[in-house]
């Protein structure tokens, strides 16, 4: 029987689609092993409601004020009556006493976090997928309560890992130019951006400015782009961000969630800190050679722009650094373990037993293990028994067994030690295959 994850965030054009869309990485990856997604969001905002439709999510509209007493009774109710075990909340709305009512509903919950914005937490879990997140951050916690931390668990929608082993080729000189400041212009960072880019004695530059639907001054956006030198494109509405950025050499973006994707893009960046929850993310990922950054949005000049762009357009082996930092720092799987986790599908691990000789034997046998091997014969059962009880007894040879959280054995991982290295074999049972446990 498939599973409903209830997932709750807030999005609109002032405060942009971060928490949706990293929310809608997990329902994706959710929803690829056979199960459903149901988002509670506010009503009046048909844009986002059309967007998920478009992913063919489920959706449910609530009215009370987002992280208000009601609205925690409103999701913890919808998750019952639709026989789910987790919620997933993401918003700096969500706070202590929402938490704790959906906890006292008895229901699991995942809180999304970026800085430690609660007085206590009660969920079940914390998801913090910034590079700075610390266990520090949530000393006030339940005692169960389970830490997700770092860009391991950078949640990506499915676009970008349409990419995983794409490589980005890093011309000598950076010609094309993303612009993408999240939400509504409501700060009109793009029209001093645009004022920077006139400094640019460029003629074959290219510019592409991603702008919303509901940005507020598109009118002023368009006369200052149309009043330089070289050719910006404004687009709105862009549903993949992925092909513009592959199409990218350099991107001047906010530091918000979309630096992780830029990350895993590979695509050198110049960030500007256009919230307070921001300031932290350009600053970690500068001190990591990831990004240049413009620091906040108020503070930067015309000047700066065309000075710090130019000498980034020019130099490739920054551009090359960043490629190479960012593709580290994000390797696009978040998404597919936080799923797991939540579908109990964690793993641990155990050396092999005597009891377990008859499972490796079925598991050596598969016809797609035996085609995959240096020899694809058959093994009989006295060759296997023979194999076993050597490598058993061998000090440079490991058997470890992967059990899931039900204690099913689901494959195994063999090291054979070669003097300073060693040689890796691995094999997942047929019936889990293709769900990720490799």
């Amino acid at each position: 029987m498939d599973e409903v994850l209830i997932l709750r965030a807030e999005a609109n054009w002032r405060i942009g689609w971060g928490h949706m869309m990293r929310c809608l990485a997990l329902a994706q990856a959710y929803c690829d092993t056979g199960n459903r997604a149901l988002f509670a969001i506010d009503s009046g905002v048909p844009d986002l409601e059309a967007r998920l439709r478009e992913e063919r999510m489920e959706i449910a509209t609530l009215r009370a004020p987002a992280g208000s007493a009601d609205d925690a009774e409103h999701v913890a109710d919808l998750a019952h009556r639709n026989g789910a075990k987790w919620v997933v909340v993401d918003g700096y709305q969500f706070g202590s006493a929402y938490q704790e009512t959906v906890k006292r509903s008895d229901l699991n919950l995942l809180v999304l976090d970026d800085f430690g914005h609660a007085d206590y937490y009660f969920a079940d879990i914390i998801l913090n997928q910034n590079i700075y997140a610390k266990g520090d951050l949530y000393r006030n916690r339940e005692p169960h309560t389970k830490l997700l931390l770092g860009t391991r668990y950078v949640l990506l929608r499915k676009e970008f890992l349409s990419f995983q082993g794409w490589e980005r080729r890093i011309p000598d000189v950076a010609e094309n130019v993303m612009v993408t400041l999240g939400g509504g212009d409501y700060k009109q960072v793009v029209l001093k951006v645009i004022s920077g880019l006139k400094g640019m004695l460029r003629k074959r530059l290219q510019v592409v400015v991603v702008l919303s639907e509901k940005d507020s001054n598109y009118d002023e956006v368009s006369r200052a782009a149309e009043s330089v030198d070289f050719r910006i494109e404004l687009k709105r509405n862009v549903r993949k961000m992925s092909d513009l950025m592959a199409w990218a050499d350099v991107a001047i973006s906010g530091a918000g969630s979309t630096c992780w994707e830029l990350a895993f893009m590979g695509l050198p960046s110049l960030v500007v800190a256009l919230a307070d929850n921001q300031r932290r993310v350009a600053e970690s990922l500068v001190a990591e050679g990831a990004v240049e950054s413009l620091g906040w949005y108020e503070d930067f000049a015309d000047e700066d722009i065309s000075q710090i762009l130019s000498g980034l357009l020019k130099d490739r082996q920054k551009r090359e650094d960043m490629r190479r930092i960012g593709r580290k720092l994000v390797d696009g799987h978040g998404a597919g373990r936080v799923a797991r986790l939540l579908q109990e599908k964690e793993l641990r691990l155990r050396p092999a037993r005597e009891d377990d000789r008859q499972v490796l034997f079925e598991w050596a046998n598969d016809a797609d293990v035996r085609a995959a091997s240096f020899s694809t014969d058959l093994i009989t059962w006295e060759q296997h028994l023979e194999w076993f009880r050597s490598k058993m007894s061998d000090q440079d040879y490991l058997i470890l067994i992967a059990i899931d959280s039900h204690g099913e054995p689901i494959g195994q991982i063999r090291f054979e030690r070669q003097g300073e290295e060693a040689q890796i074999s691995v094999s997942v049972k047929k019936t889990f295959r293709g769900k990720g446990y490799g």
